[in-house]
């Protein structure tokens, strides 16, 4: 019988650049029972990354291509995001926090966990569009986990706990691009008051996009905050 999670979790890279961790990814995938794998791409799937899904090629048959990690995660409620460093406007949870956060949500709870490219991981502009950062404990920052290896550390710990029955599981968030379209509002309602400026801009924005993403906004949140920001 398969978890709650396994079923409502889908795997997102954004900007994979080598074929070789795509096809890990999904053998990572298939061993701990996740299915749902979404590539941020404009390159088609390689043989290589085939050949690198021992046993896993459905998982990649059944990827789904986007050209932007906004569509990625327009249909799903809240979204993890692995960093591998600080970030200052961006704060992250403990790596079991993260865990326990992701199996405390009710299983009709989409969300993504999202993985950024091997180089350069995941940036601001990327940032954004997650509600929660997490960070893989390490000896020592560099070298930062292999694409693959992440994955599986996280699948795995989320593999291994359900949320407890006796717990209330979290409330189901509204869709990120529900979210979005409210912090989107909020910020230019700021902007026009001009609290928002050319001069924070960025670093404001970044700040909303973290603090109203923590929320993880329901229905009766996103209500009252476009209530407010209404007036």
């Amino acid at each position: 019988m398969k978890k709650n999670s396994q079923k409502n979790i889908c795997v997102i890279l954004s900007w994979p650049s080598h074929p070789e961790n795509i096809g890990l990814v999904a053998r990572a995938m298939n061993n701990t029972g996740y299915r749902y794998l979404r590539l941020v791409t404009d390159q088609p799937l390689s043989k290589t990354a085939y050949q690198t899904a021992v046993h896993s090629k459905q998982v990649l048959k059944n990827a789904q291509i986007f050209s932007q990690l906004s569509e990625a995660v327009r249909d799903v409620d809240v979204v993890f995001a692995a960093v591998a460093r600080h970030r200052k406007n961006f704060p992250s949870l403990r790596f079991e926090d993260a865990v326990e956060k992701i199996v405390g949500f009710s299983p009709e709870t989409r969300m993504g966990l999202v993985f950024g490219n091997e180089r350069t991981g995941l940036v601001s502009e990327e940032l954004r569009h997650s509600n929660f950062r997490f960070s893989i404990p390490q000896v020592q920052e560099q070298p930062s986990y292999n694409l693959a290896a992440a994955v599986l550390l996280t699948l795995f710990q989320v593999f291994l706990r359900e949320a407890p029955k006796e717990n209330k599981p979290e409330p189901k968030p509204v869709s990120r691009r529900k979210q979005k379209e409210c912090i989107d509002l909020i910020a230019n309602k700021l902007e026009k008051k001009d609290f928002i400026h050319q001069g924070n801009k960025e670093h404001v924005t970044d700040m909303l996009y973290d603090l109203f993403g923590r929320l993880a906004m329901t229905e009766k949140d996103q209500k009252l905050l476009l209530a407010i920001f209404s007036k």
